[in-house]
């Protein structure tokens, strides 16, 4: 399984982005899909995750009603679209895939993830 993150660069306050993660080895759609940020002395966070299979969604607070997640499974594609960025979404971003037994349980932390794509740096200016 191997992932591709792309899409982040510098963007004012109110701007948007989209970073894609590009996913390749899978034999199946039973997994889940998330999206991590790193601040510099910061933990890595989860922002959002999506079961592949049914769709089901999650959103870290400070991001929801301004991030989308979804799945173009023939494009074995995750999208973030993020709107209304402000300056504390600043940080690098994974993508990650968790595909053992329970995985949309497994992706509620970062331990649950089996593979890490790399990171895409996210600028935010104010």
């Amino acid at each position: 399984v191997q992932l591709q993150a792309s899409g982040g660069g510098l963007v004012q306050a109110g701007g948007s982005l989209r970073l894609s993660c590009r996913a390749s080895g899978f034999t199946s759609d039973d997994y889940a899909i998330g999206w991590f940020r790193q601040a510099p002395g910061k933990e890595r966070e989860r922002v959002s995750s999506i079961s592949i299979r049914d769709g089901n969604t999650y959103y870290e607070d400070s991001v929801k009603g301004r991030f989308t997640i979804s799945s173009d499974n023939a494009k074995n594609t995750v999208y973030l679209f993020m709107n209304n960025l402000k300056p504390e979404d600043t940080a690098v971003y994974y993508c990650a895939a968790a595909i053992s037994d329970g995985y949309w349980s497994l992706s509620r932390e970062k331990n649950g993830y089996d593979s890490w794509g790399q990171g895409t740096q996210v600028t935010v200016s104010s």
